[in-house]
């Protein structure tokens, strides 16, 4: 997620407080009906972008890095303003407790260009049932980013269908299997059991902390074709992450996520989170590594951040039974520099250079260069 100017109604939803808490606040449009408070949010954003090296697409595209014994053409502006946003939350009394909703979309569906949801789902009493953050990632590891790709390493808190239930710092959610996570196999995927989630986040005199785990069933299952078999796997992950503020204005941000048969959980996994062996017809997990690092100062008026993020997948075994190709990626790295400014309420500015590089299994590599801007006009 694109470091972005949020909005205050989004605070009404406990689930986003924490991206509330990173990206600062604005107003929003509020009305009442009866006992139900809404709020209409939204934004309009203009990312001004240039690829120095290989084009990366509207949001950075790892996978397009060229390695250094790849040729093509080079220098590529893009405009674009589908990360522009809308949205609205409602809160009604009920049964001693709120009843709280939220429907948000935006304009990046397709990679770009169609309307899309990004969160739709209702909470009462600690029961939340939608689509929102998955409940594993969390944003006190994730730095403040314009371009819409965040950085790999972070446990990902990409959007997806749940059932989740808190209690005070501690949550736990029952999660769609076959989306975030990723499936171990292009076809005969087969999922039994929803992916489930346990979070637990807290903080003390400007420390905050959070901890996340994920299990999950990994299946495969092709009877009834010529290839019959089936074979099924354990995957997990755990995911640390913190912020402090250090000093006046200055807060460092990390995170550490690890896992076998992780996946997508991890943001920017250069890897499936498992592998048919071809000589056993067993599914083999692969397991994935990752992390961040920050700063942010306030200067002026407005924040610098260098953030680093790197995810490497341990694909040697994948490798050695003909599963996976060597050329296939094993290493995803990023290093961004930022300024994001507000000169009025309401109106963002930025400007960012972004480092990525790629690494595959036969060691080559690659590297591009991604510089820049935006402006956000907010409501």
């Amino acid at each position: 997620m694109n470091n972005q100017k949020k909005f205050r109604l989004i605070g009404l939803c406990s689930v986003s407080a924490l991206v509330l808490a990173i990206q600062g606040t604005a107003q929003a449009y509020s009305l009442e009906v009866g006992d139900t408070a809404a709020d209409i949010y939204g934004y309009a954003k203009l990312d001004l972008i240039y690829d120095v090296d290989v084009d990366l697409g509207n949001s950075v595209n790892r996978n397009a890095i060229l390695l250094d014994d790849q040729a093509g053409p080079e220098g590529h502006t893009t405009l674009h303003a589908y990360q522009s946003r809308l949205g609205f939350t409602t809160s009604t009394p009920a049964g001693g407790s709120d009843l709280k909703t939220m429907i948000e979309g935006d304009f990046f569906g397709g990679g770009g260009g169609s309307f899309r949801l990004r969160h739709a789902y209702g909470e009462w009493n600690g029961l939340l049932g939608g689509q929102t953050w998955s409940n594993f990632g969390g944003f006190l590891g994730m730095n403040p980013t314009i371009d819409f790709t965040p950085q790999p390493g972070l446990g990902n808190a990409g959007r997806q269908a749940q059932l989740r239930y808190t209690v005070e710092g501690f949550s736990v959610s029952l999660e769609d299997p076959e989306n975030l996570g990723g499936s171990p196999l292009a076809d005969a995927t087969k999922s039994q059991l929803p992916d489930l989630t346990l979070r637990y986040q807290g903080g003390v005199d400007g420390f905050n902390y959070g901890a996340s785990a994920v299990l999950r069933r990994l299946q495969y299952d092709t009877t009834g074709t010529t290839d019959s078999g089936k074979d099924s796997a354990f995957g997990w992950g755990l995911a640390l992450e913190a912020s402090a503020q250090v000093a006046e204005g200055v807060t460092l941000r990390g995170s550490l996520t690890h896992g076998d048969g992780i996946g997508g959980y991890l943001e920017g996994t250069p890897a499936a989170p498992a592998y048919l062996d071809p000589a056993t017809g067993e599914l083999e997990t692969i397991s994935a590594t990752g992390g961040t690092l920050g700063i942010t100062a306030a200067a002026g008026p407005g924040k610098v951040t260098l953030g680093y993020g790197v995810a490497r997948a341990d694909l040697d075994e994948a490798v050695a039974a003909g599963a996976v190709a060597d050329s296939a990626n094993e290493k995803f790295q990023a290093v961004h520099l930022n300024y994001i400014w507000s000169p009025i309420q309401n109106v963002t500015y930025g400007i960012e250079a972004g480092y990525h590089s790629r690494q595959v299994v036969d060691g080559r590599d690659g590297d591009a260069l991604r510089l820049q801007g935006m402006v956000m006009y907010s409501f």
